[in-house]
């Protein structure tokens, strides 16, 4: 025991470490060897020894399964990759991964995901407006058929806010390098789950772009359609005093998948959080348009706050959150209360500015789950107080059984903080 100890320790560490950085000489090289030298003669050199493994009618040992193509793809995958266009996925992983793909036929799409052209063709319909918006993020989760149903209904999710109809979907996805079936059957798998959720939608998927990176990644930019007379659009800038805030899903799915990562959240957990993170808000949308919903946004990744403090500001108001009614996902208080929190969380806390009392709830259990970003969120709403009662169980019939009046909106006061914390 003791200092020195220590000391010797760090001297193993650093002088194994340094193996990884310095590389000697290769043969006939005048300089330090650099990652993936030579890459093309150990391709050539693997699949010379399976050629000759096989024709002495001898298969390579049990644990060596892989044919002699896809050796050669194994040996790549591993290699140092190239960037630019370079790293694109092969065209044929694409045309058999892609070609099971069935989008909603629309009649505004005049050149579509099918068709082989350079991009995607669509006629804007006479009176309408386009409303675009795009996510992206990576895979949280190892089922690539459920997340790419939560991607998509992620993705969507800005356009139902706006109260506008989803037209068109260009997809953008990341795939770690690998064998070819392997990748092909991701791909499959993974945007299987988008287009179920785009065609439910009525939103056709017409392209996209598909390249190499070190994880699963997927996002979609949507093109939406509304009356270019704007006379239905919900903004975040319309609260007005007197209205009631509505929140349709819990909240809680930084926190939980946070721990879902540790391995310390529990599984019924994170089946409650993706069963809800799938529910669309198309229907949740239009009955808000239908109660007179002053102001309507998804809840993303600035936690309630931090998208409440977006509505406050452009609407010129004030607002009360109630903290007793927050409708909240099962388990998100324990992952919360045991210090597991999103690694966006610090940024989102910077928002507690615009609290007028945080001192009073800081011990709240409830109180570090304003700032968890959320993934396929709800809608966060501002309804007339003659509607809301109403408004609440037209929601709770449609699927939003978690629908609840979290605060209501007051006349914007001397405070510079715009949101009061109750209980």
């Amino acid at each position: 025991a003791g200092a020195w100890v220590w000391r010797w320790k760090d001297r193993i560490d650093r002088e194994f470490m340094r193996r990884f950085t310095e590389f000697p000489a290769m043969p006939g090289a005048g300089g330090p060897a650099q990652p993936g030298a030579n890459v093309r003669e150990a391709l050539r050199a693997m699949g010379q020894l399976l050629k000759d493994i096989q024709a002495q009618g001898k298969t390579p040992s049990t644990r060596l399964t892989l044919t002699s193509e896809e050796s050669l793809q194994a040996i790549s995958a591993i290699a140092m990759r190239c960037g630019g266009c370079g790293a694109k996925v092969g065209a044929n992983i694409l045309s058999r991964a892609l070609g099971s793909l069935q989008p909603v036929e629309r009649p505004d799409v005049l050149i579509g995901l099918h068709s082989p052209d350079d991009a995607a063709v669509v006629r804007v319909p006479p009176g309408m407006a386009v409303v675009q918006t795009v996510d992206f993020f990576r895979a949280f989760i190892d089922d690539p058929y459920l997340f790419g149903k939560v991607a998509a209904n992620h993705a969507l999710g800005d356009v139902f806010a706006m109260g506008a109809e989803p037209q068109t979907a260009t997809a953008v996805v990341t795939v770690p390098p690998g064998l070819e079936s392997k990748v092909e059957d991701l791909l499959t798998q993974m945007m299987g789950g988008a287009i179920e959720v785009l065609n439910a939608a009525g939103c056709a998927l017409v392209g996209g772009h598909t390249g190499e990176g070190a994880e699963l990644a997927l996002g979609f930019a949507i093109n939406g359609l509304i009356d270019e007379k704007m006379d239905s659009v919900m903004r975040k800038g319309g609260m007005q005093p007197g209205d009631v805030l509505l929140l349709t899903k819990p909240i809680g799915t930084g926190t939980l998948f946070a721990a879902h990562a540790r391995y310390a959240a529990k599984g019924r957990w994170i089946d409650a959080a993706l069963q809800s993170m799938v529910v669309s808000n198309q229907t949740g949308a239009d009955i808000l348009r239908t109660y007179g919903a002053t102001a309507c946004t998804d809840l993303t990744g600035f936690g309630l706050l931090g998208h409440l403090v977006e509505m406050t500001r452009p609407s010129g108001v004030d607002a009360e959150l109630q903290m007793s009614t927050l409708p909240l996902l099962d388990g998100a208080v324990d992952c919360v209360q045991a210090g597991i929190v999103s690694s966006l969380q610090p940024a989102n806390v910077r928002l507690r500015r615009a609290l007028r009392n945080a001192d009073e709830f800081v011990g709240d259990p409830r109180y570090p789950l304003l700032f968890d970003p959320q993934t396929a969120g709800g809608l966060l709403a501002s309804v007339p107080a003659a509607q809301a009662a109403a408004c609440v169980q037209a929601l709770k019939a449609a699927g939003y059984p978690h629908t609840a009046i979290i605060g209501r909106i007051t006349a914007q006061g001397e405070a510079i903080e715009p949101v009061l914390l109750k209980t």
